[in-house]
């Protein structure tokens, strides 16, 4: 009985060798064979040329809002006379309206008037002088700083000579010349030179006023009268200013008709361009 198991297991054994062997070379699943070619890669397209399309133009629809547009980028400043390159220096700009406002404000021609006011002691009794005047001009500007120019002057000179005497009152006109020079902002120099027909009290030799019929007589005569003196502007606009100006007469004594310091508040306005 042994010597029949034995080649019995070995036949058996013989059998069953050849069918794991096969069980070890069957091939895998999803792989490739010995042997096999190298897989070609899958086929690429080839990129959209999007320069010649044209952009898409969004749809509103109601009830959504509305996309943000794209930004665009900052225009290059054009070229100028004032600036060839198109660029701004810092203070260029504000030195150019600076300039324009100048050139609004300071027009050639100008009117010039005013009035002016001034008080003193009487010069040979007791009592006063009291003066009011208003004197229109036409100023010329040779340039920003200095200025020249015509006018008339009309004067009213109030003289009292103490309690019990009555008072006089004259009228007096004349021309004049005059010139200004801005020295600093709106500080200047004032100098004008009035010729004046004006009345007057007489006197005697004796430095008296004549008395006719208890009244002091008056002549006529030509009165000089150089002033000069600061002034300051106050600018209300492009067009107008208004001054106050502090004046010394140097023609004093019997000759003067406006009394020291002669007061007077001037406006101008500017025309033409």
């Amino acid at each position: 009985m042994k010597r029949l198991l034995l080649p019995f297991l070995l036949g058996a054994g013989a059998l069953l060798a050849p069918g794991r062997s096969w069980a070890q070379e069957k091939p895998v699943l999803n792989t490739a064979p010995p042997g096999a070619a190298p897989a070609r890669p899958a086929p690429t397209r080839p990129a959209l040329d999007t320069t010649n399309v044209a952009p898409t133009i969004p749809v509103y629809t109601p009830g959504q809002a509305p996309a943000p547009a794209a930004p665009t980028p900052a225009a290059l400043p054009a070229p100028s006379q004032d600036s060839p390159s198109g660029l701004e220096l810092p203070g260029r700009e504000q030195e150019r309206k600076a300039a324009q406002q100048h050139a609004e404000q300071y027009t050639k021609l100008f009117i010039y008037s005013g009035f002016g006011l001034g008080y003193s002691s009487n010069y040979y009794s007791p009592g006063g002088i009291f003066n009011f005047s208003i004197s229109p001009a036409i100023g010329y500007r040779l340039n920003d700083r200095l200025a020249i120019g015509p006018g008339i002057s009309y004067a009213y000179v109030n003289y009292s000579f103490g309690k019990n005497a009555p008072s006089l009152n004259l009228n007096n006109i004349g021309v004049k010349v005059f010139g200004q020079f801005r020295v600093i902002d709106q500080f200047f120099i004032h100098a004008e030179y009035e010729v004046t027909k004006a009345e007057l009290p007489l006197i005697d030799q004796y430095n008296n006023y004549i008395v006719v019929n208890n009244q002091i007589a008056t002549g006529t005569r030509q009165v000089q009268s150089p002033l000069a003196g600061v002034g300051y502007r106050s600018q209300i606009s492009n067009r107008a200013a208004a001054d106050i100006v502090l004046l010394y007469n140097f023609q004093g004594g019997y000759n003067s008709i406006y009394s020291n310091p002669v007061i007077r508040f001037n406006f101008l306005f500017n025309i033409g361009r």
